[in-house]
């Protein structure tokens, strides 16, 4: 069967980054910090506008974001925040890019107190994602009551730009949540991945 053949989610349409995201990273579940900040400032970054237009530009916030080097964001300077603001490759909102070298300050502090990113998350799941097991795009829900504690948290913690739709589509992107529909091929593949 190739890939034109597979049964997806709807929202993978037709575009060829959109399609690979869902098929090779979609709720799989990251447990890499690099890769959560990653999501955490993509995520934040597509507030009110697309997933695709910001995959789109995310070979431009790696580079502009030092492959999400967590440390290395924290310490952005004013020059980098003025340079950032200037840079096409990315989204271009002061709030947002902002809130990205903010949010790496507090994600320090976190692995500070958690020896690491990933294991303050995960904990939210008790280390195990949670498999839904929706049959239609609008069973899916925007957010849930665990995107609501896990944005309090993280608000809590100065955090910006997390608000509970927010995390719930960055708990979906970093497989915290598998929200393939159960009739799409990836579903049990991620299912399979969780026990491992």
């Amino acid at each position: 069967m190739n890939m034109k053949d597979q049964n997806r989610c709807e929202w993978a349409g037709k575009d060829p980054n959109m399609i690979k995201y869902h098929d090779k990273e979609w709720g799989v579940p990251v447990h890499d910090d690099a890769e959560l900040f990653e999501f955490l400032v993509l995520e934040g970054a597509q507030a009110g506008l697309t997933w695709s237009s910001i995959l789109n530009r995310r070979e431009g916030y790696r580079k502009t974001f030092v492959k999400f080097d967590v440390l290395k964001v924290a310490s952005f300077s004013a020059t980098d925040y003025e340079r950032l603001l200037q840079d096409p490759g990315i989204i271009r909102n002061k709030l947002k890019i902002k809130s990205s070298i903010s949010n790496a300050k507090q994600l320090i502090r976190i692995q500070e107190e958690y020896q690491s990113f990933d294991q303050y998350l995960w904990e939210f799941v008790d280390f195990q994602p949670i498999q839904n097991q929706f049959k239609t795009l609008s069973e899916i829900p925007a957010l849930t009551d665990l995107s609501k504690t896990l944005s309090k948290d993280l608000k809590r913690r100065g955090f910006s730009f997390v608000g509970p739709t927010i995390c719930y589509a960055y708990m979906q992107s970093i497989g915290m949540v598998n929200d393939h529909l159960t009739d799409c091929f990836r579903y049990a593949e991620i299912n399979e991945l969780s026990k491992q």
